[in-house]
């Protein structure tokens, strides 16, 4: 049985002729492929470490279960579809409404684990109907909203538990933050947010050295004076140890928050299925299902012992698209890094030293992109808000989802802000337009991000136009 861990060497395997591609099932040697793997590493490291520390979760098993994670994707694909899964940034903001309402890590990661489950699901129904079963479920105008008030939906957290912390230096973070995204080129732009932290961590290094003390909220709340920089935990740590595992815990009331994301979580890897297919020049069409069911796997695994979410990374793609090599087997060695990097207990107390006033600029900034992805989503499918299909239920829910709106059914259950606003925006956008006059559903509405065609041909949309190109 093909498991695509099987390469040939490409040329000499030192450098690739000028315009040649290395493919998935090619390597170039060894030692190069495994530098190759190093640069996947540090393309992803920066978000997947962000990711657990801001969802409350242990950063050295987050960073593990992404190399397990990316394992098993490879192994699923049989090699064909070269991606890194890395912690999801989706479920921040769940982990926050949870943690916010009383819930404890493992009721996250249980949470968030029938999401997986949900998301291995819908592939299995990709893989029977087509990709054409995304689109007719989830129009480009419900992604986007849906995706759109989950980032905007953080808002309260970065403003009531972060910023406070040490105001003057998440606004410091937040300005070398912004000036790092737009101002710096090529590979180093990729890991801005990574760039922003660590100079985050340098600066309030520097404040508790000159000035001391600060006079501010900590992390739990309490106003008191304390150091900015708090390393003692890291002389504590060992150098070689497994992470702390937990095992799920399940409740209504955290899943149900929990599942609109498994919306954007379909739409972010049939963007990336669509743009390594496009890269390597495969047609990857009928792998779609299978890398949503692969991702919703990995995800279970890491969540069934108290890691977070992942989902394939665009930041890898970039460095795909950047050097022209395709080979999995950059990414099983990249794979190997990360479960290297889990086992090293101090590595993880350095990063959950990071002060809550870095994470009050980043966040800033990242819970801000997250949530223009949605209107990047609708700009990509060309969603015309003029009609009032579309208008009316994106605009419901997005307002209930960012305002955190609830709405009682008993004393025991209710459901408010992301899970309330994507039930208001799916089911309201489906019933009115089981309602609305054929002249506002004349246009046909184009495919979802990453889908190629969803007709019976095969040959693109319905009314005979070019089909949008995912943008990754």
């Amino acid at each position: 049985m093909n498991l695509g861990v099987r390469w040939t060497l490409h040329g000499d395997g030192r450098t690739p002729a000028p315009g040649a591609v290395v493919r998935p099932d090619e390597r170039l040697s060894w030692p190069r492929t495994a530098g190759l793997g190093a640069q996947h590493v540090v393309a992803m490291f920066g978000a997947s470490f962000v990711a657990p520390v801001l969802m409350g979760l242990d950063p050295n098993l987050a960073i593990m279960m992404s190399g397990i994670a990316t394992v098993v994707f490879l192994l699923a694909t049989r090699g064909r579809v070269p991606s890194y899964l890395g912690c999801s940034l989706s479920f921040v903001g769940v982990a926050a409404v949870i943690r916010a309402d009383g819930g404890s890590s493992a009721t996250v990661t249980g949470a968030v684990f029938v999401v997986g489950a949900a998301l291995f699901l819908v592939g299995l129904a990709v893989q029977r109907f087509g990709a054409r079963i995304i689109h007719a479920t989830m129009p480009p105008i419900v992604t986007g909203a849906v995706v759109m008030l989950i980032g905007f939906n953080l808002a309260p957290v970065t403003a009531a538990t972060y910023w406070p912390q040490d105001q003057w230096t998440a606004l410091l973070v937040m300005l070398f933050t912004g000036l790092a995204v737009v101002c710096l080129r090529g590979f180093w732009s990729r890991i801005a947010i990574f760039l922003g932290l660590v100079f985050g961590y340098a600066l309030s290094w520097a404040l508790d050295r000159v000035f001391g003390k600060i006079h501010s909220a900590d992390a739990s709340g309490r106003v008191t004076d304390h150091w900015r920089l708090d390393l003692s935990g890291v002389g504590q740590a060992d150098w070689i140890g497994l992470p702390s595992l937990h095992g799920p815990s399940f409740e209504w009331s955290a899943i149900l928050v929990a599942l609109p994301v498994v919306i954007a979580l379909i739409a972010e890897n049939a963007g990336h299925v669509k743009a390594v297919g496009e890269m390597t020049g495969d047609d990857l069409d009928d792998k779609l299902g299978t890398a949503i069911s692969a991702d919703g796997v990995g995800s279970m695994l890491s969540t069934a012992v108290g890691g977070p979410p992942n989902t394939t990374y665009s930041e890898n793609i970039g460095v795909m698209a950047a050097t022209r090599v395709y080979s999995t087997a950059a990414y099983w060695a990249a794979a190997g890094f990360a479960l290297l990097f889990g086992l090293c207990p101090k590595f993880g107390a350095v990063v959950a030293a990071i002060p809550g006033g870095v994470l009050g600029g980043i966040t800033v900034i990242l819970y801000g992109m997250i949530g223009l992805l949605g209107a990047q989503i609708w700009i990509n499918a060309k969603v015309d808000l003029r009609n009032p299909l579309n208008l009316v239920p994106a605009a419901a829910g997005i307002i209930i989802g960012v305002g955190n709106v609830t709405l009682e059914f008993t004393d025991t259950f209710s459901l408010s802000g992301i899970a309330l606003g994507t039930l208001v925006v799916i089911t309201g956008y489906h019933a009115l337009r089981a309602f609305a006059p054929a002249h506002l559903k004349t246009q046909e509405p184009l495919l979802d991000e990453g889908t190629s065609s969803y007709d019976e041909s095969g040959k693109g949309a319905p009314d005979g136009g070019s089909p949008q190109r995912a943008n990754s």
